[in-house]
């Protein structure tokens, strides 16, 4: 799992094409469970965090935040 650390807001493409035909979701949500949203037609999924983290294929965009102290 050390190539797939993801975090809240990235872009990251799933295994499996979303029905739309569109492959790249957003993580809007992270916890216990994932809940991400498709960027072709705004369709939201939730779920587990050990199945996102079996069906995620890679990370097309990293969200940076600048970290305030």
């Amino acid at each position: 799992m050390t190539d797939k650390e993801f975090g809240l807001h990235d872009v990251v493409e799933m295994k499996k094409a979303h029905p739309c035909g569109t492959n790249r979701w957003k993580v809007v949500r992270m916890g216990m469970d994932i809940r991400i949203k498709c960027e072709g037609c705004d369709h939201t999924v939730l779920m587990p965090r050990k199945e996102f983290v079996r069906k995620i294929k890679k990370i097309l965009v990293r969200n940076v935040e600048e970290k305030q102290s």
